[in-house]
């Protein structure tokens, strides 16, 4: 369902977080080369609260959630589903019943909802913060939200460091401040967790170094707020506030009784929880002082949506240093590419954006396949889903990698089709057609030499038979790739698909 605009009419771009304790949602305007924000919307949906110990949404939390989907969907009205992007994070990342929400939501909202990785959360935060602050070179950028937080360093628009640690406020919150108690005992022991889950990589970034620390997001715009309430009108965050902040925060003995200036009450319930994170993280790193940036994932949604603003392809530069890393045979991977990209054209002749972005999944699909000779040739398509699919691919969401590790693991052998994983943005027709045309893209290139195919003409007629007409004595030309076709039509002929050569 798409809502187009008339063509005189300023285009209008969305950004919404699906949060583990809020959703966010941001509306900018393009403006010759920047964007304007027009309005920012935050509801508090308290996700994560509603995740249980087997990782299930309970009803009443989707139903929270979905409710406010519906009234995001009323600002939205009108702008093309082309121009919103919703990103999902750590408690839907973490939910056994995600597909319940989504198509749930799908009811209300018509617009893809996209679950990313904690990694690819990190990156979007360190693009928001670098596209709304000025050029200050080296920084380290902080975003601590309800399950999860996001540590980054970088240089200027290139994140060097990334990662994505499993702490939030509203776990944290539930885990050592249960019933709202506050102790100094219970404080301590948050503050060692966080230094704990940071331990792999503390030296790692204290030694990469920084020129500014910037924190994101609600966490730490609450402990601002209260630094600023407390009488410090800049709102820096150093150690020393932070402790004076924590030793006044336990004069406290419930969340319910902090009364500090500056914090809201929506956010009181979790700033104990949030505070212990941050002055751990400060211990770990050994911050000297923390600032806030207004820029977080939803602005880098928005930036990286607005193609004039994106500095270089994301996703083509990810795929190409993992050809090199894995030393791909590119001039073969080139060849493949091609062919898939040929057939693909013809079995979906359709054009729109679900097909472009699906033609691109296959053409970094079809680069990428044989990553996994890297192991080892027996098997190496299911090695190189393995790898696809546990490797941090930044630019892609966790379903466009799946996409990229599902075809893969099919191209070739067995088409065990009861192992495919299940798809919320994709009908698995859709993937379907894309493993037929990366295989028989394979199919066609397996000897791996550098000699042109003939025109291979493509039909795909309404029962979905696949029929190749190749040119007169071609394939009794080519004995041995006649041979390997007919293999493939038994791989087909096991799942009730058809495939049909001529010449």
């Amino acid at each position: 369902m798409t809502h187009p605009q008339s063509k005189d009419k300023t285009r209008e771009i969305a950004a919404v977080d699906l949060g583990s304790n809020s959703f966010h949602m941001v509306v900018a305007r393009v403006v010759g080369e920047g964007l304007q924000i027009v309005s920012r919307h935050k509801q508090r949906v308290r996700l994560a609260a509603g995740l249980d110990s087997h990782h299930c949404l309970s009803d009443e939390a989707i139903d929270r959630g979905v409710e406010c989907l519906a009234m995001f969907a009323e600002r939205l009205n009108g702008i093309d589903v082309d121009n919103v992007r919703i990103a999902a994070t750590h408690t839907l990342r973490q939910s056994r019943n995600i597909e319940t929400f989504i198509q749930r939501a799908n009811q209300v909202f018509p617009y893809p909802i996209e679950v990313i990785s904690g990694e690819e959360e990190a990156r979007l935060i360190y693009m928001g913060v670098s596209h709304t602050q000025q050029n200050i070179g080296r920084k380290l950028v902080i975003d601590i939200g309800g399950g999860s937080t996001e540590l980054v360093i970088g240089d200027n628009f290139d994140p060097l460091l990334v990662n994505s640690k499993r702490m939030g406020c509203v776990s944290y919150n539930e885990r050592f401040f249960p019933k709202g108690a506050i102790s100094s005992k219970q404080f301590a022991a948050a503050q060692l967790a966080t230094r704990q889950k940071l331990e792999s990589l503390a030296s790692q970034y204290r030694q990469a170094g920084w020129q500014v620390a910037l924190g994101a997001s609600g966490t730490v715009k609450a402990i601002r707020e209260v630094i600023i309430g407390l009488g410090n009108d800049d709102g820096i965050i150093t150690r020393k506030r932070l402790d004076s902040l924590i030793e006044t925060l336990l004069t406290f003995k419930t969340s319910e009784s902090i009364n500090l200036p500056g914090l809201s009450a929506d956010r009181q319930p979790v700033f104990a929880a949030g505070v212990a994170i941050l002055s751990g993280i400060f211990d770990a790193l050994a911050i000297e002082s923390l600032r806030f940036s207004d820029g977080a994932l939803r602005e880098g949604l928005l930036y990286e949506m607005e193609d004039r603003f994106q500095r270089t392809d994301i996703r083509g530069r990810t795929t190409d240093d993992m050809a090199a890393r894995y030393n791909i045979d590119l001039s073969h991977a080139r060849r493949v590419q091609q062919t898939a990209a040929h057939f693909y054209a013809q079995a979906e002749p359709d054009k729109g954006s679900k097909k472009s972005e699906l033609a691109g999944l296959l053409n970094w699909a079809a680069l990428l396949h044989e990553v996994g000779l890297s192991i080892g040739y027996p098997g190496y398509h299911k090695h190189s889903a393995y790898i696809l699919h546990h490797t941090n691919l930044p630019g892609f969401n966790q379903e466009q990698q799946t996409v990229l590790a599902t075809l893969a693991r099919f191209h070739r052998k067995a088409l065990k089709l009861n192992e495919m994983p299940k798809f919320t943005l994709f009908k698995p027709k859709l993937i379907e057609t894309l493993i037929c045309a990366l295989r028989l893209a394979c199919v066609l290139h397996s000897q791996r030499n550098d000699q042109p195919l003939p025109d291979i003409a493509l039909n795909v007629d309404k029962k979905g038979t696949w029929q190749l007409d190749f040119p007169a004595r071609w394939l009794q030309d080519n004995r041995l790739l006649a041979a390997d076709l007919e293999a493939e039509k038994q791989y087909w002929q096991s799942v009730n698909w058809a495939l049909t050569c001529n010449d």
